[in-house]
């Protein structure tokens, strides 16, 4: 029988929204309470330097409430002083290292693993030393998956958002390479011992393919499942997703 795929629900744009007013609601903490009750297995939050969704009273909270209920909590960061002290602080479950230009509105590529391992093993041995499991978000690129391990890092997210772009724009042949470097990126670092996680635009119409690599451990999702609760509720946009996630495992 296949491994379970686990789904880390992204809770970053009920920040957004909340934000949009300057008011205390939608409380993103009540919409990880929605998430882990409708099928999810841990609740990522990106704290970015201008603070621009989620705060850092809501990873203080976030913290807190998921460590009360013995469920992970996922902080994406930068790799950087004040990130560092952040996580040293509150030490959550898992630090994913991700790149961040202040003028993107999203996480643009992976993180250089390659050119800024000096810079980067340093924060690894620190988060690592302090109980935390250490992911470095990066590209299916084999030098950069290589790089990972010489970090000490338990885990790589692999980049999915140029493979889910190509396949909602109907570009059938570059989806496919696409999707070819992901199951190759994923082996590669399997077999080098890292555990495999994948992440970043991920919807319906994408996430089969992906969740049916044998290697995936994890997919973390959120952008697309807050849009998506607009229309249908946050709980059913999780069920949903959490259906087809096993469905693809299932299948494979």
């Amino acid at each position: 029988m296949s491994q379970r795929v686990r789904l880390g629900v992204n809770i970053d744009h009920v920040a957004t929204i909340r934000n949009a007013r300057g008011v205390s609601y939608p409380d993103p903490a009540r919409a990880a309470v929605v998430a882990l009750e409708a099928g999810a297995d841990g609740i990522t939050a990106h704290l970015r330097e201008d603070r621009r969704h989620i705060s850092d009273a809501d990873i203080e909270n976030l913290a807190a409430m998921l460590r009360e209920r013995g469920r992970p909590l996922n902080l994406e960061m930068a790799v950087t002083s004040e990130m560092l002290e952040i996580a040293l602080k509150h030490r959550p479950h898992a630090v994913c290292l991700v790149p961040e230009r202040r003028e993107e509105r999203t996480t643009e590529g992976g993180l250089d693993v390659l050119g800024g391992h000096n810079w980067i093993t340093p924060f690894v041995e620190k988060l690592s030393a302090n109980g935390s499991r250490v992911s470095l978000f990066i590209g299916a690129d084999p030098a950069q998956i290589e790089a990972a391990t010489r970090t000490g890092a338990a885990v790589v997210e692999l980049h999915t958002g140029a493979y889910c772009d190509a396949a909602r724009d109907g570009q059938t042949e570059e989806a496919e390479k696409l999707l070819v470097g992901l199951r190759a990126g994923a082996t590669q670092a399997a077999s080098l011992g890292l555990e495999v996680h994948a992440g970043h635009g991920i919807d319906y119409e994408t996430v089969a393919p992906i969740a049916a690599i044998p290697e995936v451990a994890e997919l973390n999702i959120g952008h697309f499942l807050v849009g998506e609760a607009i229309f249908v509720g946050l709980a059913d946009a999780v069920t949903e997703m959490r259906a087809r996630i096993d469905a693809a495992r299932a299948g494979a």
